[in-house]
């Protein structure tokens, strides 16, 4: 596949994502096979351990949206910065809904065979996802800091 198809996919699966259907998402941007050097906590291997991935993230974040900010390409690899926000509504990692707002920055580098990334390096700023929403030390109103201010109030 060529550049531009790469580059093609890659925009066609955020646009996905973005509208909700992250079956279609998860189908177009990923082989079966597909190597996750840095999955997130939990996620499994392969296609399925993506759409379980993405399946909870918008079930935590059901108005998730991914903005890509800056695409690098070089053959068959993709590099891209992006932010991701959306509100807490739902189970995210043991922490009920809260209904804040997040906004946490990401990058990503996919390698693509036959328009589909088969491996992929990355991270997302959870910990600033985990603070955002007040569960970890950091953000406002955090469970620790919460403990915090009972004991030194």
């Amino acid at each position: 596949m060529s550049v531009e198809q790469n580059t093609s996919t890659q925009e066609k699966a955020a646009a996905l994502l973005n509208s909700g259907d992250v079956d279609a998402f998860v189908d177009t941007l990923f082989a079966v096979d597909a190597v996750d050097h840095d999955p997130a906590p939990g996620q499994g291997p392969g296609r399925e351990g993506y759409r379980t991935f993405f399946h909870t993230l918008s079930t935590a974040f059901p108005d998730a949206h991914l903005e890509p900010l800056v695409n690098v390409v070089d053959g068959d690899k993709i590099a891209f910065a992006y932010t991701l926000t959306g509100t807490h509504r739902g189970d995210f990692q043991g922490v009920p809904p809260t209904g804040k707002r997040i906004e946490v920055r990401g990058l990503q580098i996919g390698r693509f065979e036959n328009g589909q990334i088969v491996e992929r390096w990355g991270s997302t700023d959870e910990l600033g996802i985990m603070q955002q929403i007040g569960a970890a030390p950091g953000g406002d109103d955090s469970v620790l800091d919460k403990v915090k201010n009972a004991f030194t109030s």
